[in-house]
């Protein structure tokens, strides 16, 4: 069901940008860079509330999403949007931030697991961004300076260098919010603890 609906959310993507991969990896990270927010504030908060420790997770959500931000800062800075564009960036944006946070307060579980779906697809894409690059259809220009600076990438590097980083750490994301939905389903959230453990006991204490 979860990954029907990624895939079911893809197709308007498919339909507008087709091999626009520079186009595609915009609209992509205007929403992957919701996800790790909304889980972090959410989780902040819940910690405060319930004066415990949250198990290690806010941190991890809040890396995400600046590692997300960080790939759309890196985009726009290639595609260099015209207004109209960033108006619609900052539409789809607060719209889904409505919705994903309403989806992780009802169930954290199957938000987690759709973004791992909606990872999947993100390093779908980035393989077919290369494909693009290696057959001659987009040019493999220069990487930004903010991309260079950012992965410590060799100051020639290309657009290609740029789109592996990228894939990789969407790799990286998936498989976190893979296991981020599994602990919540087998009731074992603290990071602190082994899930293929049976025990109550947490390995360090907080």
């Amino acid at each position: 069901m979860n990954i029907w609906a990624v895939k079911s959310a893809r197709k308007p993507t498919d339909i507008l940008f087709r091999n626009k991969y520079i186009h595609r990896s915009v609209m992509h990270e205007v929403v992957a860079a919701v996800p790790g927010m909304v889980g972090g504030l959410i989780r902040h908060i819940k910690s405060l509330q319930g004066m415990r420790h949250d198990g290690g997770w806010i941190g991890h959500l809040l890396h995400e999403a600046e590692n997300e931000r960080m790939h759309l800062m890196t985009w726009m800075e290639v595609s260099k949007p015209v207004l109209w564009k960033r108006a619609l960036i900052a539409t789809v944006q607060t719209g889904f931030f409505a919705v994903f946070s309403l989806l992780y307060m009802v169930s954290p579980h199957t938000a987690h697991r759709v973004v791992g779906y909606l990872e999947e697809e993100a390093v779908t894409s980035y393989t077919h961004f290369i494909g693009e690059i290696d057959a001659g259809r987009i040019e493999n220009v220069k990487a930004p300076d903010i991309a260079v600076a950012y992965w410590n990438l060799d100051p020639e590097s290309t657009l290609r260098d740029v789109v592996l980083a990228v894939r990789a750490d969407e790799a990286l994301h998936r498989n976190t919010n893979h296991h981020f939905s599994d602990r919540i389903r087998a009731k074992c959230e603290s990071l602190f603890e082994d899930m293929n453990i049976n025990s109550n006991k947490p390995h360090i204490k907080y």
